[in-house]
């Protein structure tokens, strides 16, 4: 099977975080995987997830790839395997719902991973506990892929002020999902209006000055293939 990146495994196969900092590290680089695989490799991670195939899941790894790929052959395997077979139901649904069920069953996994090191190395009530805040400070992948599927026209009706504060204060970057922040660069694709941390699509201040036109890494890629 392809992998996301061209990156198959993502962490060696003696990894395991032990800390809940390093637990935490692990969760967000899975889940940066993920939302990749949900937005800005949509095209790629739909094209791999044929029906005709047998069950396959969603992987996200450590190193922040993703990959769609049969099942552990182990039992038990060594980590909580994503949902079995989500390639099945991918014809049967509109894309935007089926996505959607991907994306929920991925917010699932990541917890059951982050919680399954937990469980192994120890973790107190107070390590649960903090390990939870922690990653509940992200948006889900749910949340995340729904308001960059969201219609434009859903926004109509608001006031200036609800629209600005919609605009800056709950903007959500659409490679990575975090939240817009006032002192960090951001640009916004011509083509789809996403958000994007400049960071994140490679983007500098000095070199935005010379795009006239700015379409992030999903369009681009749209815009080769037609």
């Amino acid at each position: 099977m392809e992998a996301g990146g061209g990156v198959g495994v993502g962490a060696g196969p003696n990894y395991n975080p032990r800390t809940v900092e390093e637990v935490f590290k692990d969760f967000k680089g899975r889940r940066a995987g993920l939302i990749k695989a949900l937005t800005n490799d949509v095209e790629d991670f739909y094209r791999q997830c044929d029906p005709e195939k047998e069950n396959l899941c969603l992987y996200g790894f450590p190193s922040e790839q993703w990959e769609v790929n049969l099942p552990a052959e182990e039992v038990p395997p060594e980590l909580p395997e994503p949902a079995l077979g989500i390639n099945f139901a991918r014809d049967g649904m509109q894309e935007k719902d089926w996505l959607s069920l991907v994306a929920v069953h991925s917010d699932a996994w990541l917890l059951s991973v982050a919680f399954y090191f937990g469980a192994r190395f120890g973790f107190d009530k107070a390590d649960r506990k903090r390990l939870f805040n922690m990653i509940n400070e992200f948006p889900t992948i749910f949340e995340i892929y729904s308001r960059i599927a969201q219609p434009k026209d859903d926004d109509e009706g608001l006031d200036d002020d609800e629209e600005d504060d919609d605009e800056h204060g709950d903007t959500l970057c659409g490679a990575c999902g975090d939240n817009y922040a006032a002192d960090e660069f951001w640009i916004c694709c011509d083509i789809c209006e996403k958000w994007f941390h400049g960071k994140c699509v490679k983007i500098t201040p000095a070199r935005a000055e010379h795009i006239k036109q700015y379409k992030c890494p999903s369009c681009s890629n749209k815009r080769a293939r037609s």
